[in-house]
């Protein structure tokens, strides 16, 4: 993943996502999957097989690998998925964890029913979400499902890169239909009780 260009988010950090699991743990790596996709599962809004982007040490995609479900887990950050693949073998799940930058994802060749994101489109720029939103629409099928976790601008105690309703739907054009956008928390290393967020229910038309 050497050859690909910075993100924003890397530029302004000065280091790349790498570093983050290097020196980690990293705020948003709490060790088990995150309550509201824990919660979108059990109500049956999933359905494999699953793309997750910016898995990071893989915790969703092992909690959807453990309800029976085809996962692939992809990062930018080869030590993150190093980390999620020992954690798949030492529980005995089958998720795959691949390489890949989610802003050209049409290069995995590969078709999935349901795309989770827990907060990743927040750390792209205007620019980048709307090159994000083409790449996850070359591998979603039609009529599949795109869940965005990410962090909300209303509340107290905000997380970085908090998105309005309004900046979050601009994200997405004609091949979408945003079904809805409910508040949730993203939990973290450093809130008690989790950051604001929306929950972004988007359907690829």
């Amino acid at each position: 993943m050497g050859d690909r260009e910075s993100t924003s988010h890397e530029r302004q950090a000065g280091r790349p996502w790498d570093d983050s699991y290097q020196h980690g743990p990293a705020p948003w790596d709490i060790g088990r999957a995150q309550g509201a996709i824990v919660r979108v599962s059990e109500a049956g809004g999933i359905v494999g097989p699953v793309l997750d982007a910016g898995t990071g040490t893989g915790e969703n995609a092992l909690h959807l690998a453990s309800l029976g479900l085809s996962v692939v887990g992809v990062d930018v950050a080869e030590t993150a998925l190093d980390m999620a693949r020992a954690k798949a073998s030492e529980r005995g799940l089958d998720a795959e964890f691949v390489a890949a930058d989610a802003l050209h994802l049409g290069q995995l060749n590969r078709a999935f029913a349901t795309v989770i994101d827990s907060g990743l489109l927040h750390t792209f720029d205007v620019d980048e979400r709307a090159q994000y939103t083409q790449s996850v629409a070359s591998v979603l099928e039609p009529g599949g499902t795109f869940y965005v976790l990410c962090f909300s601008d209303e509340g107290s105690d905000i997380g970085p890169h908090p998105l309005s309703q309004d900046q979050l739907r601009a994200a997405f054009d004609e091949q979408w239909k945003v079904v809805a956008i409910v508040p949730e928390r993203i939990e973290t290393r450093f809130h008690d009780d989790g950051a604001p967020a929306w929950l972004a229910t988007i359907r690829r038309v």
